[in-house]
């Protein structure tokens, strides 16, 4: 399985050439192209990545919006995500439900609700290609059945949009926003998951000195006994 980081920005104002372009993954196994998310940036850019298909995490615009003027391959998605795209022009569109197991282009892949907004309901997804598994959870408060979400995955990719600090808010409810680096890796810690690297950033890593938040995410890793890093556009990972 090769992962590509097509994009590492969150919804923010700011913009760097490390973390230029909305978040998005790009799915690689047996020359088949799945790309997780296609946000505003990527509007008009399909043409650039050419994926087999599309899989959505949610409707917020640095996760849709790209996909306005539809798109050439088929776009999967959950029924909440589809109401947020109801007039967008996608004329093979799939609607995949909670925790069904389903395959794409030789990849499997399985939605796990997530906490981070009422508006849109998200989801993140355990992506299995070969013997190698992975969770993507780009924009969290937490994750429902964790456990099982994250049981024997090689990579947690997570939210980066605060490291210490919460960003979590109660509305209704429920629990909205973003949960903090720190608190992830305590996760992967707790769940076995070796390694994490952390995408969707938040200004706080975008406007920062990446070499010194590095070293302290490092420190952090270490502590919990895995490893961590950030994600930058344009940064391959192959898994086997």
């Amino acid at each position: 399985m090769k992962l590509t980081f097509l994009g590492t920005r969150g919804y923010i104002e700011a913009r760097t050439a490390r973390h230029r372009r909305h978040a998005a993954l790009l799915v690689e196994y047996h020359g088949r192209r799945v790309m997780i998310d296609c946000g505003a940036d990527w509007r008009g850019r399909l043409d650039e990545i050419r994926p087999h298909a599309i899989v959505l995490t949610h409707g917020h615009p640095d996760h849709l919006w790209g996909l306005r003027d539809g798109a050439s391959c088929p776009v999967h998605a959950t029924e909440e995500t589809w109401q947020d795209a109801a007039d967008y022009p996608i004329d093979a569109g799939h609607v995949i439900k909670a925790r069904d197991l389903f395959t794409i282009e030789g990849i499997g892949f399985e939605a796990f609700p997530v906490e981070h907004s009422i508006r849109s309901p998200a989801v993140g997804y355990r992506v299995t290609a070969g013997r190698v598994t992975v969770f993507y959870g780009p924009d969290l408060v937490y994750i429902h059945d964790r456990d099982a979400a994250l049981e024997g995955a090689a990579l947690y990719v997570g939210d980066g949009a605060t490291l210490e600090q919460s960003f979590v808010r109660r509305q209704d409810g429920h629990l909205i926003g973003h949960t903090p680096v720190r608190t992830q890796l305590t996760w992967c810690a707790k769940t076995g998951v070796p390694e994490a690297v952390f995408t969707h950033c938040g200004a706080e890593i975008v406007e920062g000195d990446e070499r010194s938040i590095g070293a302290t995410l490092r420190h952090w890793a270490e502590e919990r006994g895995v490893t961590a890093s950030i994600a930058h556009d344009g940064l391959s990972r192959v898994l086997r």
